[in-house]
């Protein structure tokens, strides 16, 4: 194998350069990102960055070009591809391996008036420059951007809005019931939460609610989710179903060619089922399977997701996978009512931890996701007992 083109600059993209070498290969890389800013981590856009914590450089990835002899294109996007071609806006790039991490891009709401997402560094720029005391902001979306940017907007002094269209906060990624816990959170900070509500389009002087009234805002910020950046592989021949199809290899359904990162939906043996998670850990792991791959090495990626978020002066954290018919049975640890502190761990029907959220317990998370990799029985008694640490409640 003499070239390898690695499509898209984030932080998988980059990981994958590093992985590709780490395991010898030697051969020509070419790296290219349709951004102009050097690699960089997104986690701390939403959360110290707009928070005015820390600024961008900060966030940026180590990369040591000479060391890595790469030939690293920047503000170059792919536009089409072909088996042995890439297409690109500066020309073609033929290759022997492709690695495919172009990443997930906003959903933005129709509408003539501006909207703000956040997913890049100009992105948290742009927005942070416009929070300011007595700033009216309305966010759409109660899910996880959504309550970091608000947490965001509210510490600075705005009048914050939220407009959610689902019956509870977090509702899509944690269910109804789990997500209304986090209700009062809003409250508290000063914010006003409007559940069960959609927007019917955005203006230049706020949103028009789709009951016919509205809501007047300085500043809208569009927070409801993200799109896999698949598109250029249209007519390809790779398998596209919610991001790019890939076995638990990382392979894709065309020769040489891999996929990680935000763009990849990848077959988990852990949890019998196809997954696509859009978080840092995800792009932080999976390259090594996919520079294993390409390399014609046998390595497997078959995590326990994990993400977190910080909002509302929490720390949410989340490891695990709880849809479908492996979660039997909900187990709290604390009553998220009442108590400051408390955890949700989702069982089997043979009472084994497949998913594990914590609100303030960093030592249930840390225990809880090395028990889900070890697939362990739990006494479900033992479990909801706060005060009894996780491993305790393992059964051998």
């Amino acid at each position: 194998m003499n070239s390898v083109v690695v499509v898209g600059a984030g932080l998988a993209g980059v990981r994958s350069v590093e992985a590709l070498r780490a395991h010898g290969y030697d051969g020509r890389i070419t790296l290219i990102g349709e951004e102009r800013h050097r690699p960089y981590d997104r986690p701390p856009l939403s959360k110290a960055v707009l928070n005015r914590e820390k600024e961008v450089d900060s966030t940026y990835v180590e990369l040591d070009l000479d060391a890595l002899e790469i030939d690293w294109r920047q503000a170059v996007a792919a536009k089409g591809l072909r088996p042995g071609v890439v297409e690109t806006t500066e020309g073609e790039l033929p290759y022997d391996g492709l690695v495919i991490a172009t990443g997930a891009t906003p959903i933005r709401l129709r509408g003539e008036g501006p909207q703000h997402v956040l997913r890049t560094i100009d992105d948290a720029l742009e927005l942070r420059d416009k929070l300011a005391p007595g700033v009216r902001v309305a966010v759409i979306g109660a899910g996880w951007i959504g309550a970091e940017v608000t947490t965001a907007a509210a510490r600075a002094g705005c009048e914050v809005v939220v407009v959610e269209a689902g019956p509870a906060p977090l509702s899509a990624a944690l269910g109804d019931d789990a997500g209304a816990w986090t209700v009062p959170w809003y409250a508290e900070t000063g914010v006003e939460l409007r559940l069960s509500t959609r927007v019917a389009s955005v203006d230049h002087d706020g949103l028009t609610l789709a009951d016919g009234s509205r809501i007047e805002a300085d500043v809208v910020v569009t927070g409801v989710g993200v799109r896999p950046a698949v598109g250029w592989l249209s007519g390809s021949g790779i398998e596209l179903a919610d991001g790019v199809v890939t076995d638990e290899h990382l392979r894709t359904s065309l020769p040489g060619v891999v996929a990680v990162g935000d763009c990849a939906a990848w077959w988990s043996r852990r949890f019998a089922r196809r997954l696509r998670v859009e978080h840092w850990d995800t792009a932080l792991g999976a390259p090594d399977v996919a520079a294993a791959a390409i390399l014609g090495e046998d390595a497997v990626y078959d995590p326990v997701p994990y993400f977190w978020s910080e909002q509302f002066g929490h720390m949410v954290q989340y490891a695990g996978h709880h849809a479908g018919p492996r979660a039997a049975r909900r187990v709290l640890r604390g009553d998220p009512r009442t108590d400051a502190k408390w955890a949700i761990c989702w069982l089997t029907g043979d009472d084994r931890l497949t998913a594990i959220l914590t609100v303030d317990r960093p030592r249930d998370l840390v225990q809880g996701r090395r028990i889900v990799e070890g697939g362990r029985r739990l006494d479900a008694r033992r479990l909801a007992d706060p005060a009894t640490m996780l491993r305790d409640c393992v059964v051998a």
